[in-house]
């Protein structure tokens, strides 16, 4: 079923559908329970679930589950000829983002732009990343540019001073860089505007390419850029994987528990930040954050400060339960493994989450827009004649609770893969999996809870 435009608006706010699209908040549908009764119910399952993974204890057979993998075919010319043309479309991608933003129609749901960037990209690609495979570093318009701006300043003669990565900063840096992505997309009409997109995306590629350029391709996309660690984190949930030896068909979420070592300590925590900017998103257009927000901001305080702080608060509070819980694994495991050990070999387990989170929101984001993106394609600087948008069932709702849940039960299995991959026995895995499965709960109650809220668009910005 399809309405156009002006009904597709008057049925669901603009802002919904295109301010913050990043949102849990709003983007549940109907449900016919009540919201309490929603979020026990995401939290009681989930500890099921953990009842019911602890009567699988055979390290050999938890082995096999997760190693199970198949070779796939993939000819070294077809590799070649696929890879060039991924790096083509990325690029002119970026282009059509660029030219569509500064000279298309000023309608965010008719631009091409603001619908390629948030639909498209964020949304559609993104699924396809944990859902099927990572096809980022071929696609990525930016490693892409960097690679032939080196390439000619190194032929002419001309190329940009190099300069040695300061390995004690590690990847801090695209922590610091995601939280910033994220407020931006708060604060700013970046989602609503297409000539605000166009320029912030102009200014990011600026920054990529010259800073790639600089230190080297290798080290800025694996420490710096916030976007291609968060694809390469995602692509380890995938089928999908590529290996020594070529593409391999694997059980999803099969990757996660394959590691030879812990995560670092700013791996750990950006993988946290992956998760808590979902779930800012969320909160910042729920009523709860409206009611805490007025008082301040109508005292005087910089309704950008109020969100800076907010977000950099809740993620220190996200990264020491985080680190708390894998603590108190250390005890409950009763083992000498240090606790920052623990840390980072469990933190894969919340990729499937952050995940979840995010198939809940924008597959119905991406299924309502996938019409007007298309129509915008044939016409990328005008508004499209047909535009359209589809109106999706009431019953939807239903299936995005079930995303949120099925995150959280792989990571319920992940942790328990995790668990006994790297303790001995039986009772050992299982007890220091507690803390964990305690804040999977309270991560899973919060979700629920944010999803279920009406959409409140943020005022303050």
């Amino acid at each position: 079923m399809t309405v156009s435009v002006p009904t597709a608006v008057a049925l669901v706010p603009a802002p919904a559908l295109v301010l913050h699209a990043g949102s849990l908040s709003g983007s549940l549908q109907s449900v016919p329970v009540p919201s309490w009764l929603v979020v026990l119910s995401g939290g009681g399952l989930i500890g099921a679930s953990f009842l019911f993974t602890t009567l699988v204890t055979d390290h050999a057979l938890i082995r096999e589950l997760n190693d199970r993998r198949f070779g796939l075919p993939s000819p070294a010319l077809l590799r070649a000829a696929t890879r060039r043309a991924i790096r083509l479309l990325g690029v002119v991608g970026l282009a059509l983002v660029v030219v569509s933003g500064l000279f298309g129609p000023e309608n965010p749901v008719a631009n091409l732009a603001v619908l390629l960037v948030w639909a498209g990209w964020w949304a559609g690609y993104t699924m396809s990343v944990y859902l099927v495979g990572d096809t980022w570093p071929a696609l990525d318009p930016w490693r892409t540019l960097s690679g032939g701006v080196a390439w000619v300043g190194d032929r002419l003669g001309t190329g940009l001073p190099r300069v040695d990565y300061p390995e004690r900063l590690g990847a801090w840096p695209s922590v610091a860089g995601l939280l910033a992505l994220v407020l931006l997309e708060v604060v700013s009409p970046v989602a609503e505007r297409p000539r605000v997109l166009a320029w912030v995306v102009v200014a990011y590629t600026v920054v990529t390419v010259l800073g790639a350029v600089a230190v080297g391709r290798d080290v800025w996309f694996d420490r710096v850029d916030p976007v291609a660690r968060v694809f390469r984190f995602y692509g380890r949930l995938a089928p999908l994987q590529r290996t020594d030896r070529g593409v391999e068909l694997t059980v999803p979420g099969g990757a996660l528990t394959r590691a030879n070592a812990p995560e670092s300590s700013d791996d750990t925590a950006f993988v946290v930040a992956l998760l808590w900017v979902t779930t800012f998103d969320g909160f910042v257009s729920t009523p709860a954050w409206r009611s805490l927000a007025r008082p301040v901001v109508d005292a005087g305080v910089p309704a950008l400060l109020v969100y800076a702080l907010a977000l950099v608060v809740g993620f220190t509070g996200f990264l020491v339960a985080y680190r708390l819980a894998a603590r108190r694994a250390r005890e409950t495991a009763e083992t000498y493994v240090s606790a920052r050990f623990i840390a980072g070999w469990f933190v894969p387990s919340l990729l499937p989450i952050a995940a979840g989170y995010h198939l809940a929101h924008f597959l119905g984001y991406f299924l309502t827009l996938v019409p007007a993106l298309a129509a915008s394609l044939a016409t990328p600087l005008a508004v499209a004649p047909d535009l359209r948008l589809l109106v999706l069932p009431g019953w939807f709702g239903t299936l995005q609770l079930g995303f949120v849940v099925l995150g959280h039960l792989v990571a319920v299995w992940v942790a328990h893969s995790l668990a006994f991959a790297v303790f001995a026995g039986r009772l050992q895995p299982i007890r220091s999996q507690y803390p964990f499965i305690l804040v999977m709960v309270f991560y899973t109650m919060t979700s629920m809870w944010i999803v279920s809220q009406p959409y409140v668009a943020p005022p303050y910005v």
